[in-house]
């Protein structure tokens, strides 16, 4: 994982509570068993997606800060029973025999992604889900992009190429329209570097419940982040 990232943009980003339960909706369904979060950050993520029934959520974290705030909410319970941390990177995990891996927002932060992928495809079970959710389009790539260490963004096409054969794809699809629209009218005119709090909550209170609609209108084809979930076969 990109070394120069400092996670800085996690603490803005924990207020978009609607950009989280949407995406929740999408990948849900397809979390079951023992789960590994990978780059789980400071748990807000995990906050959100684990409130199913799970053996086991392994909260895998490379930055000792941000694991220590993981920890923090176990602690305080504001997490599951069942989560635990675990420091290091999926290279450095012993885990196997996991049901889910999912990379929320993660994946564009690793390097070498496409061993990445082949290292998660080691640790699922048969019938394992492999789960990405990633910043869509390299040519929304920006500024921001680069200051918190990420390497590229991904189309659907891109992201296949880099999963490898032994999986098969049960969903691919772009989400948020209209924060698409936004972050390319941010681009091209404002040229903004650092969202701030205010942007953020206009952004998750207002453009993500359109794109909760118009996504659908649109039948997934376009949309500032992408989604794909694979199933090991």
């Amino acid at each position: 994982m990109n070394n120069q990232y400092l996670g800085t943009e996690l603490d803005i980003f924990a207020y978009a509570k609607n950009w989280k339960t949407y995406y929740a909706s999408i990948i849900t369904p397809y979390l079951n068993g023992r789960v590994l979060e990978v780059g789980a950050g400071i748990g807000t993520t995990t906050k959100t997606l684990s409130q199913g029934k799970y053996d086991q959520w392994i909260c895998l974290e490379p930055d000792t800060f941000l694991l220590q705030k993981i920890e923090e909410l176990i602690s305080r319970n504001e997490l599951p029973s069942f989560c635990k941390s675990e420091l290091g990177t999926l290279s450095d995990s012993d885990e196997i025999f996991l049901n889910t891996i999912i990379y929320i927002d993660v994946l564009e932060h690793i390097k070498n992604d496409k061993l990445e992928l082949l290292n998660a495809l080691d640790k699922l079970t048969s019938g394992g889900n492999l789960i990405v959710l990633a910043p869509a389009h390299q040519w929304l790539y920006s500024e921001f992009d680069q200051k918190i260490g990420h390497y590229r963004r991904y189309t659907k096409r891109s992201l296949i190429s880099v999963v490898p054969r032994s999986f098969k794809c049960i969903k691919l699809i772009y989400i948020d329209s209209v924060g698409m629209l936004a972050s390319m009218a941010n681009k091209i005119l404002l040229k903004t570097v650092n969202p701030s709090l205010k942007q953020i909550l206009f952004w998750d209170k207002v453009l993500i419940p359109l794109s909760r609609i118009i996504d659908r209108l649109l039948f997934f084809t376009i949309g500032k982040s992408v989604i794909g979930i694979w199933e090991k076969i």
